[in-house]
């Protein structure tokens, strides 16, 4: 009995320990994941794919160093320097974060009518590439570029399967993805049932959309106060670090110490407050 005790506490410890004694191996170089693979990502959600990602970085450092730099210039406080460089770096993904989001409120409202458009080719008589090419000229002036890359894709190479993966890319967004994986499977598999099914994901997603305009719109407060409960202290820190007595006090140990705790707790409650006013969002598919 204590010889199987003391096994099964050794087999413990060695499966506790294993991660650290038989690492996983490094994956082939083709299959690691780039490091700036969520940067790319966020790009082509705000509708920017051709900018880079390595430009974006460049962007994030100067506006840190800068926000610092001004900050330390005209408040005198060095403990707020690192703080405002923090925020200012931030600042660039904040802005194609909102973009991404507006972005996809505006497409929300636009895939049932591409849903429809598709429909009525493959009703027509089209070929599932044909009816997707004939987007270019059907669909909402918002999605109507990505068609027409597709389409002078597909005039050029004829690799259907490849195109698609290519405007996927480019749309980005988890309804393209839907729609896309669709026309995919129903090329590969075929089928007769592709009509009902794209007449349910046009109903589906008009009702979706309907329900989640009404639901943020009540929710938008919820997002004002957080950014309000935010921006709100530290302006208020910003004009009292222009005196010389608070710049002195908050240059000493304690006032940085209330500096980095103030910004913790600033930023823990802003999560807070999104997280309790953000919608669950749909994922990509199949990425």
């Amino acid at each position: 009995m204590t010889l199987a005790v003391g096994f099964l506490l050794a087999a413990g410890v060695l499966l506790v320990a294993s991660p650290w004694l038989w690492p996983r191996r490094d994956q082939p170089s083709a299959q690691r994941r780039d490091p700036l693979a969520p940067l790319a990502d966020l790009l082509a959600r705000a509708g920017v794919p051709g900018v880079s990602p390595l430009v974006l970085v460049g962007v994030i450092a100067m506006a840190g160093i800068a926000g610092g730099a001004l900050t330390l210039l005209l408040v005198p406080v060095v403990s707020l320097a690192p703080v405002a460089a923090v925020v200012a770096a931030t600042i660039p993904v904040l802005v194609l974060r909102a973009r991404a989001a507006a972005r996809r409120r505006a497409l929300r409202a636009v895939w049932p009518d591409v849903v429809d458009h598709l429909l009525s080719g493959v009703r027509a008589g089209l070929s599932l590439p044909q009816a997707v090419a004939a987007l270019a000229d059907s669909a909402p002036e918002p999605v109507r570029a990505p068609f027409r890359a597709f389409r002078r894709d597909y005039l050029r190479t004829a690799q259907f399967t490849e195109c698609l993966d290519t405007l996927k890319t480019t749309l980005a967004d988890p309804v393209a993805d839907r729609i896309i994986e669709t026309v995919r499977m129903a090329r590969e598999v075929g089928g007769t049932e592709l009509p009902t099914v794209l007449r349910s994901l046009s109903h589906y997603l008009r009702a979706d959309a309907a329900v989640r305009s009404e639901v943020d719109a009540r929710q938008s407060w919820v997002r004002t106060a957080a950014r309000l409960g935010v921006v709100a202290p530290w302006i208020v820190l910003l004009m009292l670090g222009t005196r010389p007595e608070a710049a002195a006090a908050y240059n000493s140990a304690g006032g940085a110490v209330l500096v980095v705790g103030g910004l913790a707790a600033t930023l823990v409650a802003y999560r807070l407050m999104i997280a309790l006013g953000r919608l669950p969002e749909e994922g990509r598919w199949f990425r």
